[in-house]
C-alpha cells in the first residue's frame, strides 16, 4: 500500500509541474503568434482539408499539383526583352491636303500626324487658342475656311483634318 501512495504522490506532483510549464508556453505563444496570427489561421485551414482529402483521393491531389507546378514555370519563364516599338504605318503613309489644308500647312504629301503638328505650330504662331479656355481654337480667315465654324475644340481637329486628307 505504501507502494501506491508513493506512485499518486509522484503523479500528483508531476501533473503540477506539467501544469505549470503549459502556461509559460501559452504565454510565449501569443507574443509571437500576434503578427502571424492572420497567416496561420489562413494556412491551417487549408493544410487541414488536403490532410483529409489525401487519404479518400490521393489520385486527384497528384493530378492538381501538376497544373500548378506548369503555372508556377510559365510565370518565371514570362518575362520577355522589350523591343522598340514601331510606328503603325497608317499614321506614318503621307497623304495629300486638300487646297484648303494646303494653305496653311503646304502642298507637299505630309503623314496624318505631321499635318496636325503644323496646323498647331500655326495656331501658337498665331496666338488662336482662347485665353479663358486654352481647349478651343479661335479661328482666323484661314482656318475658318478650313473648320466651316469660328470655334472649334483641339478634340474636333483631327477629325476635321481628316477629312481634308486623301
Amino acid at each position: 500500500m505504501a507502494v501506491k501512495k508513493k506512485a499518486k504522490v509522484a503523479t500528483k506532483k508531476a501533473a503540477p509541474k506539467a501544469t505549470k510549464k503549459a502556461p509559460a508556453a501559452k504565454k510565449a505563444a501569443p507574443k509571437a503568434t500576434k503578427k502571424a496570427a492572420p497567416k496561420a489561421t489562413k494556412k491551417a485551414a487549408p493544410k487541414a482539408t488536403k490532410k483529409a482529402a489525401a487519404p479518400k483521393a490521393a489520385k486527384a491531389t497528384k493530378k492538381v499539383a501538376a497544373p500548378k507546378a506548369a503555372k508556377a514555370t510559365k510565370k518565371v519563364a514570362a518575362p520577355k526583352v522589350k523591343t522598340a516599338r514601331k510606328p503603325n504605318a497608317a499614321f506614318m503613309k503621307a497623304l495629300t491636303p486638300s487646297a484648303i489644308l494646303a494653305e496653311i500647312v503646304g502642298a507637299k504629301p505630309l503623314p496624318r500626324t505631321q499635318v496636325v503638328s503644323k496646323i498647331w505650330d500655326y495656331i501658337k504662331k498665331h496666338n488662336l487658342q482662347n485665353p479663358k479656355n486654352k481647349r478651343n481654337i479661335i479661328a482666323d480667315d484661314k482656318l475658318a475656311k478650313l473648320f466651316g465654324k469660328k470655334e472649334v475644340t483641339m478634340f474636333e481637329l483631327a477629325g476635321i483634318v481628316g477629312k481634308h486628307l486623301s
